[in-house]
């Protein structure tokens, strides 16, 4: 078994960093959110999950305080929206660095939706997407206390868009027919789910 501290890597045996490609695959945080006048904004966000059911939460991790996280701060909302294999194209454009204010979503073609209870829009696209009013952010510390460049922004799910062509008949969501896109190791490696694998919990 290969130990290493983080800092100190073996750069010969290891080039290139392991951590996110053993921490993954992790969902891909497509987060929508529109500014005070009414623009809209959409990029990508490799650290993305769920946190908790009840309520639901969903939280992302934004390296620098970049537009998306400024914006769901600044308007306390924001969409996830699911990565389908048919949108990585689409989503791998929304990454690009553009001067504030650039409507992603227009520039890569989707369309987008008024959310119901948030301002923020969702991907027409998307087999499903989550509303989400900010209830948490802070700026990550690390073990000494010294704050890094890493801004974490918990979000309560108030309501969910669903694709009814992704309900099977037992009324589950069919996550294989969704194909969901998941990020893997490094910037240009992708998982997609497309295995099922059952097991009961013990009692």
């Amino acid at each position: 078994m290969v130990f290493y501290e983080p800092s100190a890597r073996d750069r010969d045996l290891l080039p290139h960093d392991p951590f996110k490609a053993i921490v993954a695959p992790r969902p891909i945080g497509w987060i929508s959110t529109r500014t005070a006048d009414g623009t809209t904004n959409l990029a990508p966000y490799s650290f993305f999950n769920a946190v908790g059911d009840r309520p639901p939460m969903v939280m992302f991790s934004s390296v620098g305080m970049k537009d998306t996280a400024s914006l769901a701060l600044e308007s306390g909302e924001f969409v996830w929206n699911l990565v389908s294999r048919g949108l990585a194209e689409q989503m791998n454009a929304t990454s690009r660095s553009l001067p504030r204010g650039t409507d992603e979503a227009e520039e890569v073609g989707l369309e987008l939706a008024p959310g119901h209870l948030v301002g923020a829009p969702r991907v027409v696209a998307s087999h499903a997407s989550l509303e989400c009013v900010v209830v948490h952010s802070t700026r990550l510390r690390d073990r000494h206390g010294a704050e890094t460049d890493q801004w974490l922004v918990v979000g309560e799910v108030v309501g969910v868009h669903v694709d009814p062509a992704m309900i099977t008949a037992d009324g589950r969501f069919d996550t294989l027919a969704a194909q969901p896109l998941m990020r893997a190791g490094y910037t240009d490696e992708y998982l997609v789910a497309d295995t099922m694998l059952r097991m009961t919990r013990p009692a």
